[in-house]
């Protein structure tokens, strides 16, 4: 959601968040600019670690907000592990091993000025592990249901291309697609993780200029290869698929 509070300088330690007046609309829509704008200040280093946040009165009018909203926003922070809030002690930003870094949100706050080169590393680490061995229960449990939506996730991918939302939504669908294939509940419980992964991996690929090569063959050699059930070969070009992707966002970097 961009706004004039992302553009806003970020504050001192300890002092209240100094953002121009927030645009008036729902609570809902208030609640997210601010998180927003707290949760990109938090991932991004702005606010650090072991920082306090000035009080609820403070920030609520510094941001020209209702407290109700304001304390919705720390409520998101808090279930996303940036914060905690405590009697007396006010609300502090909790040590980076604290935070949920596989949350959609977060993910989208990571991306949302330059990541640190580590976690993107981190971020295609993990991938790494995840998704070759997913690749390699889809070749062996997926059924028509499950081919028919990576197929038509392609089709999606290859029309819209890459470049667009509906491009990367269909690049989503893929990935959750072989996840669900899997048959596995705690790797399908990661797919919003992994897509958001992927989404927020491509649209800072694409900041400055286009996509150094197009990922869809890469895409199409996985889906033949659980199509063919050759577990082993599913997960040889998964790994070969997010090993290109890594290399592509270094080169973005």
């Amino acid at each position: 959601m961009a706004s004039k509070e992302e553009e806003a300088q970020a504050p001192a330690a300890g002092s209240a968040v100094q953002l121009t007046p927030s645009p008036k609309g729902s609570g809902r829509r208030l609640r997210g600019a601010v998180a927003h704008y707290l949760g990109t200040a938090i991932v991004s280093g702005r606010i650090a670690p072991g920082e306090r946040l000035t009080g609820e009165v403070a920030n609520a009018e510094a941001l020209d907000v209702s407290r109700s909203a304001y304390r919705e926003a720390v409520q998101v922070l808090t279930a996303k592990g940036l914060v905690e809030s405590r009697p007396k002690a006010g609300t502090r930003v909790l040590p980076r091993s604290r935070w949920n870094m596989l949350d959609p949100a977060v993910l989208a706050w990571a991306f949302s000025g330059e990541p640190d080169l580590d976690f993107v590393r981190d971020l295609f680490e993990l991938r790494a592990i995840v998704e070759p061995n997913a690749a390699r229960l889809a070749a062996e449990r997926r059924d028509k249901a499950d081919i028919k939506a990576m197929k038509d996730a392609l089709a999606k991918m290859r029309r819209h291309t890459l470049a667009t939302e509906a491009g990367r939504a269909a690049d989503r669908d893929f990935h959750d697609a072989l996840l669900q294939a899997t048959r596995n509940s705690t790797l399908i419980a990661l797919s919003a993780s992994i897509g958001a992964a992927v989404n927020w991996t491509t649209q800072f690929k694409q900041r400055a200029r286009a996509l150094p090569r197009d990922p869809l063959p890469d895409h199409a050699r996985v889906f033949d290869a659980i199509v063919a059930g050759d577990a082993d070969a599913a997960s040889q070009a998964m790994r070969t698929l997010v090993d290109l992707a890594l290399e592509d966002t270094r080169s973005a970097m």
